[in-house]
């Protein structure tokens, strides 16, 4: 595989205009798409990530406004990880006070300083330190000054009563091997890919199922460069897992296969290509709300049911 780790991470939000304010104005990330949810269009789907949306940087929404919140348990992803230059982590703690952003003190995590904190609709987020990280291009565009910017996807955890078949899965399908183990975590690493290249998994046998709501990962999406790599990955998940994905969708950005892991984690892989610019110019992504072509037709209903975001 050329390209391994995760391509994006898509949550479930309560209202709107909150989201959208929480990451651009308070995380400074930048709004990369705003468009539709594909299957329901009278819902926002938001993209946010670096400058270019580059995959491993892609954090996305949909926000439903009156949405019950959801309940961590087994089988969901507990925390999606960010990584900041090592030497910002005390500006993120300053600013979570002055923005009255809920957060715990840094711990040390294998080795690596790490900050938890939750967003509005309380979704479990924390930034990780990353020694080098200020040398890296960033979003230079937002709230948030250069070398404090975040630097795109650090890791993700995933909550399981067991690790070894989502282990499989990682290993044998997605690109990952066994990197570490501190505690009842274990690190899977996809290479020397640096932006969204690590899974965490930590077993935690005997609790409740997840159940889905504002603050939880709806579905995790990991790389394919092109149709032919995931092609190869969906062959590799059948003949080698016995696991069949859904048929290839067409995102507008990406073109997508969906299965539910051994874990019962939703997974994506998500092909690198077309990208975010290929409906409007670099320069001004997530300005304009983007249609894919069978809703343009339906744009003024569509636009009329959406929340003023402004």
């Amino acid at each position: 595989m050329i390209n391994k780790g995760i391509h994006h991470v898509t949550a479930i939000a309560g209202p709107a205009r909150r989201n959208v304010e929480f990451y651009t104005r308070v995380l400074g990330l930048r709004l990369v798409k705003k468009t539709v949810n594909f299957d329901d269009p009278g819902t926002y789907h938001f993209y946010f990530g670096d400058e270019k949306g580059s995959p491993g940087t892609i954090l996305t929404f949909f926000p439903w406004e009156h949405v019950a919140p959801g309940r961590l348990g087994i089988g969901e992803t507990q925390e999606t990880v960010f990584r900041v230059p090592e030497g910002a982590i005390g500006y993120w703690a300053h600013r979570f006070v002055e923005k009255g952003v809920p957060h715990e003190a840094p711990v040390k995590r294998f080795g690596e300083t790490v900050l938890s904190f939750k967003d509005p609709d309380g979704m479990r987020l924390a930034l990780v330190g990353v020694p080098g990280a200020e040398a890296e291009p960033a979003w230079a565009g937002g709230d948030v000054a250069v070398e404090n910017a975040l630097r795109g996807f650090h890791s993700v955890s995933l909550l399981l009563e067991a690790a070894a078949p989502t282990a499989a899965i990682l290993t044998d399908v997605l690109g990952f091997a066994e990197a570490a183990r501190e505690g009842s975590l274990i690190r899977y690493k996809a290479g020397d890919t640096a932006i969204g290249g690590i899974v965490d998994i930590r077993e935690a046998g005997g609790f409740l199922p997840a159940r889905m709501g504002g603050g939880s990962v709806h579905h995790i999406a990991f790389r394919a460069a092109d149709d032919a790599e995931q092609g190869e990955m969906v062959r590799k998940l059948y003949e080698n897992h016995r696991i069949r994905t859904t048929q290839q969708m067409d995102r507008n950005y990406f073109r997508s296969v969906y299965f539910r892991e051994p874990g019962h984690v939703l997974f994506e892989i998500a092909t690198d290509v077309p990208g975010f610019a290929a409906d409007e110019a670099a320069e001004h992504l997530g300005e304009a709300l983007k249609l894919p072509s069978f809703l343009e037709p339906h744009r003024g209903e569509i636009e009329r049911v959406l929340p003023e975001l402004a």
